[in-house]
């Protein structure tokens, strides 16, 4: 088994606290940090960033010790300082962007035509061709694939039974498979 070359930021910042100036600094900083740095990784989606929060926190909180008055509402003023911090880190944030010649073409996923036209002119031919279909078939078929509901669901909002929506669903389909318009694309 190895030992762990190097410990967690906030560890560090309780080892190294010089503690003969503020001791009770030190142990609030031990008997918070738990909260304190759950409350930083509410902040944040890497742990590792959270401790650095925290660390920058503490730092802050150290620097106005004694300008804090009340030291029962420590927790809300430390809470303070992750905030504005993370707000401070948020607006600071570098975004790449790089002008080029080209604009990049997508890739075209595999099993689709690349021709934004034929898959329009299939678009188009699927729409005609559920239009030709019964209403009631219809509204189930859009229900189910378009609006992305259950049976069930679309057997509430219609108000049917769910072996309605079943039995519907596959004479629907079946029409589909049948349709000329759409036996070209196969």
């Amino acid at each position: 088994m190895t030992t762990p070359v190097c410990t967690s930021a906030s560890d560090a910042a309780t080892r190294s606290l010089p503690s003969a100036m503020y001791p009770s600094f030190t142990s609030y900083v031990r008997a918070r940090q738990p909260v304190l740095l759950r409350t930083a990784r509410s902040l944040t989606a890497n742990p590792s960033d959270a401790e650095d929060l925290l660390q920058t926190a503490l730092t802050k909180t150290y620097v106005a010790w004694e300008r804090i008055e009340d030291h029962r509402a420590l927790d809300g003023y430390v809470r303070r300082a992750l905030l504005n911090t993370r707000t401070s880190q948020w607006r600071k944030r570098k975004v790449d962007e790089f002008a080029c010649d080209e604009l990049p073409e997508p890739e075209p996923v595999s099993g689709q035509d690349a021709d934004p036209a034929e898959q329009q002119a299939l678009h188009d031919a699927m729409w005609r061709a559920i239009m030709r279909l019964p209403a009631r078939q219809r509204a189930m078929v859009v229900l189910r694939y378009y609006e992305d509901l259950s049976e069930i669901q679309t057997a509430e909002v219609l108000g049917v039974s769910v072996g309605t929506v079943k039995s519907a669903v596959s004479r629907a389909l079946g029409k589909l498979r049948e349709d000329p318009e759409l036996g070209l694309v196969r």
